[in-house]
């Protein structure tokens, strides 16, 4: 920097390559280092400060020590230095003026390029505010969309324009709760819990498409209008899959009860994301509060999902927390403080609807919950759905399509599918040139047109007659909630040495049913006195179905009886019970059920167990249900009946097995 100002001074105030004077150099020197101090602060601010300095009268002197001295007062800022130096000392207080004048010098580049950066800088702000405020007026004046967005939004909305006819199942949905068929029980139960002043937590079950969700959606509809019940007339019926509620054990998402949206990773609303605030984002459990949650499938919820549900139901509220969550935060708005600190409210009643069987659902839930079974649909209420379905379609059914339709489908749903299939072949037909049929009429060609388009097959491939048959019986399964009919049959030949028959039974049946095969063989030995080891047994039922459970015993023991003996066996007859080793009846599950298979089946005639009497339905229809204890109350009911002459004779027999084997005779 000192090499700089002597480059200054030297361009303008020294002659070079001509030899001056000591004090002559000094003068000049002098005079350089004041053209300096101008050009750096100008002529009038130079002027300025000397005056303020006391050194502007020093600075006009023609003393050359006088004007060293004034320059040593500006440039040191120093009004007190008073002293004139003398002609010795000049070259040193020259020096000393220079390295102040250097640091001056020094000192003013750094604060230009500085303020030439801040300068820049502060330009590159205004210009990035200016562009802010712009973009904010357009949004104010057009909003945030722009040509692509609003070309996206012109799509969507064209495709809302183009819409189908409601699907079938909409349509045809009932509107009242009088229109439901074959649930009479069910809704009963389910309104005298919901439309009450004290509406109760309920699982539904039943097979699907026997009107669960629409009975529930239609009893709060009802319970909205009824002065003593909690709801309002907004309640909301919030509808939700258990099966699609798929949730993070981290509680990133959670759609069921709630989740908080952490601004960092999942972004949020610019102002909540500047300040780190999360924010929390309701579920479904708030949308319902004061209305009715249904959660269809709640059987396939996850296991943890459920425990937390069930916190929900005992707190009617949601809580929420964050680690990212700061209270003392003046930045955090009003509603997510009171979110964290007070929870969400959540006060809902809960309707869960499920296909499984009730040991499979959670037993907390469960306790939680009234229960509510609805009935698998007879061929009557199919018939019903039918009718009225066709009426809403505005069309006539020709006599027979009904009970048609109703031999291939249990589900109210399916039957006003297939009723729709048959309505569009009609209407083909219509539109062809046969406008006679003014409505169009459903025939049972349209039905076998369906029939043949979607393979359709019989619901219920075992029915009832009124023959009899050796070794062959009617027994009943249930799989769910539905029952139905299975062939069990046996057959028996005289083994080819005598003590050493065989046993034989379709493995596919599953090891109950084999160990119940077993239990029938000595029961059978048991009755009869013969031994079944002079005899080649075979056991097999029909199709292959898995028995898991040991409810066939007393059709195998009879169909073994049956065939060992060789009497025949009524075929409208369906029979259910565990055998024990001793002959009697034992009590099994699912006898509704297995009533409702039979009645699908067109039997007459149903044999329980004794012990399972509570259990038969009040009300049945075309169905005859007989209690029995022991393997004898079963077989004077299911070995056909002789000639009425020869029935007369069979009082006088002495025992139940006397006249079983006098049956025996008279059938042969």
């Amino acid at each position: 920097m000192k090499s700089l100002i002597r480059k200054l001074m030297a361009r303008g105030e020294y002659k070079l390559g001509h030899k001056l004077s000591g004090e002559e150099q000094l003068r000049r020197q002098v005079t350089a280092m004041y053209g300096l101090l101008a050009n750096l602060m100008g002529s009038d601010k130079l002027v300025m400060r000397a005056g303020k300095l006391d050194a502007l009268q020093l600075m006009r002197s023609e003393r050359l020590e006088e004007r060293v001295l004034a320059l040593k007062k500006i440039v040191l800022e120093d009004p007190t230095l008073n002293t004139v130096p003398q002609p010795e000392e000049i070259p040193d207080t020259l020096a000393e003026i220079e390295e102040a004048l250097a640091d001056i010098l020094a000192r003013r580049t750094v604060e230009e390029s500085l303020e030439k950066k801040i300068a820049e800088r502060m330009e590159e702000r205004h210009q990035e505010y200016l562009r802010e405020l712009r973009m904010e007026v357009l949004r104010e004046e057009k909003g945030p969309d722009n040509p692509f967005t609003l070309k996206k939004y012109a799509e969507l909305e064209k495709l809302e324009q183009r819409k189908l006819s409601t699907s079938i199942s909409e349509y045809l949905r009932p509107e009242h709760l009088a229109e439901v068929v074959g649930q009479e029980q069910a809704i009963k139960a389910l309104f005298a819990k919901i439309a009450s002043p004290y509406p109760q937590h309920v699982i539904l079950y039943g097979p699907p498409g026997v009107g669960k969700t629409t009975v529930a959606r239609l009893i709060l509809e009802a319970a909205r209008n009824l002065r003593y019940t909690p709801f309002g007339s907004d309640a909301q019926f919030v509808e939700v899959d258990g099966a699609t509620l798929r949730w993070d054990p981290r509680d990133v998402t959670n759609p069921l009860l709630g989740s908080v949206h952490d601004p960092i990773y999942q972004g949020a609303k610019r102002d909540l994301a500047d300040g780190a605030v999360p924010e929390p984002k309701l579920g479904l459990v708030t949308e319902a509060h004061g209305g009715i949650l249904f959660i269809d499938e709640i059987g396939e919820l996850d296991l943890m999902l459920q425990n937390k549900l069930l916190k929900v139901l005992e707190d009617k509220r949601v809580r929420f927390d964050s680690s990212y969550y700061d209270a003392s935060d003046p930045n955090v708005p009003m509603y997510i403080k009171k979110l964290f600190e007070e929870g969400a409210p959540a006060d809902f009643i809960l309707i869960g609807a499920t296909t499984r069987d009730p040991s499979e659902i959670n037993p907390a839930l469960r306790s939680r919950c009234a229960e509510v079974f609805f009935q698998p649909l007879s061929r009557t209420d199919i018939q019903s759905i039918v009718s009225n379905a066709v009426q809403r379609l505005g069309a006539e059914l020709e006599p027979g399509v009904a009970e048609m339709i109703s031999e291939y489908t249990i589900e109210g749903r399916k039957a006003t599918s297939l009723l729709a299939d048959c309505y569009g072949v009609a209407l083909q037909r219509y539109e062809a040139g046969n406008q006679s049929e003014n409505p169009p009429i459903i025939t049972q060609a349209d039905w076998e047109d369906v029939i043949q388009s979607s393979r359709l097959v019989p619901y219920v491939t075992v029915q009832a007659d009124h023959s009899a048959e050796v070794g062959k019986i009617l027994g009943l399964g249930v799989s769910g909630f539905l029952g139905s009919v299975l062939e069990i049959e046996a057959i028996a030949f005289p083994s080819k040495a005598k003590g050493r028959g065989a046993l034989r039974f379709n493995e596919t049946a599953g090891s109950m049913a084999k160990d119940s095969v077993f239990n029938a063989a000595s029961v059978v030995r048991l009755l009869t006195g013969k031994e079944i080891s002079d005899y080649d047994l075979h056991v097999n039922v029909v199709g292959g179905a898995n028995l898991d459970g040991p409810s066939a015993g007393l059709a195998m023991v009879l169909a073994l009886i049956s065939a060992v003996e060789g009497i025949p066996l009524r075929q409208d007859i369906a029979v259910t019970g565990e055998i024990s080793l001793q002959g009697k009846v034992k009590p099994v599950g699912g006898i509704q059920e297995k009533i409702y298979g039979a009645m699908q089946a067109q039997v007459k005639r149903v044999l329980v167990p004794q012990e399972n009497k509570r259990e038969i339905p009040r009300v049945l229809h075309g169905i005859e249900i007989i209690p029995v204890a022991h393997v004898q109350d079963a077989w004077e009911l299911v070995f056909a009946a002789p000639e009425p002459a020869a029935a007369a004779r069979l009082e006088d027999q002495p025992s139940p097995l006397a006249r079983r084997q006098a049956i025996h005779r008279l059938t042969s």
